[in-house]
C-alpha cells in the first residue's frame, strides 16, 4: 500500500516519529478495532483512533443519543439527539477522516451475539460502565484470544488496563473474580461522573490500542492505571496473574458464556 500525497500530509506528524514511521502508519491503516459502547469512553477513543488512521473501526451500541449524553459523549452533537449513537458516530468519524472504514452495529452486546463480532477485529475496546458487561467482554475476548483495552470511570476516578491472557498475562477476573452483588455499586445515573474524566480515560484507551498495534512502549497488561481527577494523580498498581482464576487459571470453572451477564446501563 502506498500513501497518497494527502495521506502523507495528514499523517506527517506520525511518519516523522522514528517509533512509527511509514511502516507503523501502514500497520495502523491495516488495523481493525472494535469499540463496544459509543458513549463517554468510546467517543474520545473512536475520534483519536480515526484521526490516527486506524483502517477499520467498529462501533457497537444499541442506544440513541440523549441530551444528557452530551456532557461527556463528544462523538455526538445536539443535532443528533434522538438518532442511533452508531449512526451519529459514523458521520462524525467520516467527517474527521474519510480514509477510515467505520462499521456499525446497532445492538447491545450480549452473550448471544458477541462471539459473532470478535473474529473480525484485532483489538477490542470496552467502553461500558457496568460490571456485567465488563465481565462478558473479558470472558469473550479470552475465548477468542483477542487483546482487550478495558477502561472504567466513576465520579472523579478512572481506571485502565490492557488484558491479553492469551499472551500469558492476567485477565480481568484475576483482578475481580466476579461482579459485585446487584445494587452494591451505584449505576451511572445514580452516582454521576465528571464529563472530562471520560475524555481522559477514553484517550488513554486509544493510546494503549495504538501502542499495541505498533508494538511500542510498555504494556499495561500486568498493571492497573488509576487516575484521580480531583488530585490530578496517576498511579500504577501490580495486577498479577491468579493461578486460581475461574477463567484463565490452572483449573478453570468458566468454560463458556453461559453465566449471568445482565446489563444495567451504559455511558
Amino acid at each position: 500500500m502506498d500513501f497518497t500525497d494527502a495521506q502523507i500530509q495528514r499523517y506527517s506528524r506520525h511518519i516523522i516519529l522514528p517509533e512509527v514511521g511509514g511502516k507503523g502508519q501502514k500497520k495502523l491503516s491495516r488495523a481493525k478495532v472494535l469499540i463496544i459502547g459509543a458513549g463517554g469512553l468510546g467517543s474520545p477513543a473512536a475520534l483519536y483512533l480515526a484521526a490516527a488512521g486506524v483502517g477499520t473501526i467498529g462501533l457497537m451500541d444499541g442506544d440513541v443519543v440523549d441530551l444528557s449524553n452530551l456532557q461527556r459523549q463528544i462523538l455526538h452533537t445536539t443535532a443528533t439527539v434522538g438518532t442511533p449513537k452508531v449512526e451519529s458516530g459514523r458521520h462524525m468519524l467520516a467527517a474527521l477522516n474519510p480514509d477510515v472504514t467505520v462499521k456499525i452495529y446497532q445492538a447491545n452486546i450480549s452473550a448471544d451475539n458477541i462471539m459473532r463480532f470478535l473474529p473480525d477485529y484485532d483489538i477490542i475496546l470496552d467502553g461500558s460502565d457496568n460490571f456485567p458487561t465488563r465481565f462478558l467482554v473479558n470472558d469473550a475476548c479470552y475465548f477468542a484470544k483477542k487483546t482487550l483495552i478495558s477502561g472504567s470511570i466513576f465520579r472523579f476516578e478512572g481506571q485502565l488496563t490492557t488484558i491479553k491472557p492469551h499472551e500469558g498475562y492476567p485477565c480481568y477476573r484475576c483482578l475481580y473474580p466476579e461482579p459485585p452483588p446487584a445494587g452494591l455499586v451505584p449505576n451511572c445515573q445514580e452516582a454521576g461522573v465528571l464529563g472530562v474524566l471520560a475524555g481522559t480515560i477514553g484517550v488513554l484507551q486509544a493510546t494503549e490500542a495504538i501502542k499495541e498495534i505498533l508494538g511500542i512502549g510498555e504494556t499495561l497488561a500486568d498493571r492497573l492505571l488509576i487516575y484521580d481527577a480531583l488530585e490530578m494523580k496517576f498511579r500504577k498498581v501490580s495486577r498479577p496473574k491468579d493461578s486460581a482464576c475461574p477463567l484463565c487459571g490452572a483449573h478453570p470453572t468458566i468454560k463458556d458464556l453461559s453465566g449471568d451477564y445482565a446489563v444495567t446501563c451504559t455511558i
